[in-house]
């Protein structure tokens, strides 16, 4: 029988160029390894020597420089620093805001500018809010609420020897949904009551709707009895509504009857009558400065004479 038709033979022979086959690899994977880490070797080398380095980024601050009704401005304060010896442009900013995992909005910033050598910059991203937008398309976000954010930014820079790099940054916090709060007139006290001069206080009650506390620092207002303009004014009233509470203040108001004819006389003297109010207060909240609407169409409320008995009521 001829050695190749000894099966121990053909066995013996297929292991010796299997394990000629792995040298091979083996050979050619080290070679492979020498050259990725030569070419690392001497980018390293190069980076030393002329000081290139990567850019580093952070969300700094997040801002709201405006919120009412309608929107909140927002704007987001990224500091990049450039290690480098040359100038690096800023490509693109994309950015995202999302609320649990929800997107809010989006958008893309090209060209956004050039990072100064061996120096910093805050760069500045500003994304408005459109209210309605989002109650709209998230039916679980109401007024009066506060949701949490999550800002997603993406810078986008060019280094020499690096090539194009992606710095991706976060930032979380919350914000408000405001909802404007509910006014009620509860009686007009009138303290001096003659067709000459009258003066009277508004018992006004504030209703605060909202899930945050609201600091008052004044308010400016119009008065209507029935469709007669009587009063407007502002004034300077601190006190702190809170959250989902309910304030009441005095506002003192003067008029002359007989500068809007004798219906208003005989409407003051049957002790009852519609009113309308319109104005805005001016309030601090845990998310900034906020000046908001307050109207009341179509109430109904007591006229009290300064010598009539009150009824218990504030």
């Amino acid at each position: 029988m001829a050695s190749s038709d000894d099966p121990r033979v053909v066995e013996r022979e297929a292991k010796e160029k299997k394990h000629e086959k792995e040298e091979g690899h083996e050979e050619k994977g080290g070679f492979f390894d020498k050259v990725k880490d030569f070419i690392e070797d001497v980018g390293e080398k190069i980076e030393e020597a002329i000081g290139f380095g990567k850019p580093t980024a952070d969300v700094a601050a997040v801002h709201l420089p405006c919120i009412n009704l309608e929107k909140a401005e927002i704007v987001v304060d990224v500091l990049i620093t450039n290690p480098n010896p040359i100038p690096i442009p800023l490509i693109d900013i994309n950015y995202l805001i999302e609320s649990d995992g929800r997107k809010l909005v989006s958008g893309l910033i090209p060209d956004a500018g050039t990072i100064h050598a061996h120096g910093s910059e805050t760069v500045k991203i500003p994304v408005t809010l459109i209210y309605n937008d989002i109650k709209s398309t998230y039916h679980d976000i109401k007024p009066g609420s506060i949701i949490p954010y999550r800002v997603k930014v993406d810078l986008i820079v060019d280094v020499p020897i690096f090539g194009r790099i992606t710095l991706p940054l976060e930032k979380t916090g919350e914000i408000p949904v405001p909802y404007k709060p509910d006014i009620d007139v509860e009686k007009i006290h009138f303290d001096k009551f003659s067709f000459e001069e009258t003066m009277a206080s508004l018992h006004l009650k504030l209703d605060n709707k909202n899930d945050f506390d609201l600091g008052l620092n004044s308010l400016d207002y119009e008065f209507w009895l029935a469709d007669i303009s009587i009063a407007s004014a502002e004034i300077n009233k601190s006190t702190t509504i809170e959250k989902n509470g309910t304030t009441r203040m005095e506002i003192p108001i003067s008029f002359r009857p007989k500068d809007f004819g004798s219906a208003l006389w005989d409407m003051i003297r049957g002790r009852g009558t519609g009113y309308s109010m319109k104005g805005n207060i001016d309030v601090n909240t845990p998310f900034g400065h906020m000046k908001l609407p307050i109207s009341k169409e179509g109430g109904s409320t007591r006229l009290k004479k300064g010598d009539d008995e009150d009824d218990g009521e504030d």
